[in-house]
């Protein structure tokens, strides 16, 4: 199932063009690796695709999904360490867009919220502060609130900086079995090359020759083995 497609895509601001000529599709089951330098504009491309900027040219097409059914998972930067909200009430919060007109969370959206928790193993630690967290139980608690505002489609910037190598083969692992299981389309930006060209299946390398194909394409072209020999290899 296609869950979005990009035609001739621009993006940046009103005199700074950061990347063009942008066409790719993601469908679901489908792992999507965003790969490029340091401002090519990678984060600019998350926030064009989560509709909180427009392209400068071209079109997005969500199919079947809107915007707002789309789960996000920023930088870890960009959540407060005193963030003041437990983990039920953060898991929760990813239920909002479904609530509509309803001031309240309900019991389907509670349901859905526990079943996360329960899948990412944070159960015990509904009762906890956010600000109480380690690195990696605060990204599986951002994660669990993106799968529950997501309906197949997730937007991952940077999800693994910061976290210990076990910690990462663990959100790899999960990330797997949400697309495999669960048919979830991802997008993922991130400088852990090794690890998201692990999980891809597509690649688009924004750079003034932009690339876009699959993973085993990627890693034939000069860019591509540039990459992989600058994350220690990908088999």
């Amino acid at each position: 199932m296609r869950l979005l497609e990009c035609d001739s895509v621009a993006i940046g601001y009103p005199g700074n063009l950061l990347a063009s000529n942008l066409s790719f599709v993601l469908d679901a089951g489908d792992c999507l690796c965003v790969v490029g330098d340091n401002g090519a504009g990678k984060s600019t491309l998350v926030r064009t695709l989560l509709g909180l900027q427009q392209p400068l040219h071209g079109q997005i097409r969500l199919k079947g999904i809107r915007a707002q059914e789309t789960g996000y998972l920023p930088q870890a930067t960009s959540i407060p360490d005193d963030f003041p909200a437990t983990v039920r009430e953060v898991v929760l919060s990813g239920c909002l867009s479904k609530c509509g007109w309803r001031p309240f969370y309900g019991r389907r959206e509670r349901e859905l919220a526990r079943r996360q928790m329960s899948r990412l193993g944070l159960t015990e630690l509904r009762d906890c502060s956010y600000r109480d967290l380690s690195g990696g139980q605060r990204q599986r608690t951002l994660l669990a609130r993106a799968i529950c505002a997501a309906r197949h489609l997730l937007l991952l910037d940077e999800p693994v900086a910061g976290l210990d190598v076990s910690i990462q083969a663990e959100f790899y692992r999960i990330l797997r079995a949400l697309r495999e299981e669960d048919g979830m389309g991802v997008i993922i930006v991130s400088h852990d090359l090794h690890g998201a060209l692990e999980q891809a299946t597509h690649v688009l390398h924004l750079a003034s020759n932009v690339f876009y194909g699959t993973r085993d394409e990627y890693l034939k072209t000069p860019m591509g083995q540039h990459f992989r020999g600058a994350s220690g290899g990908a088999h």
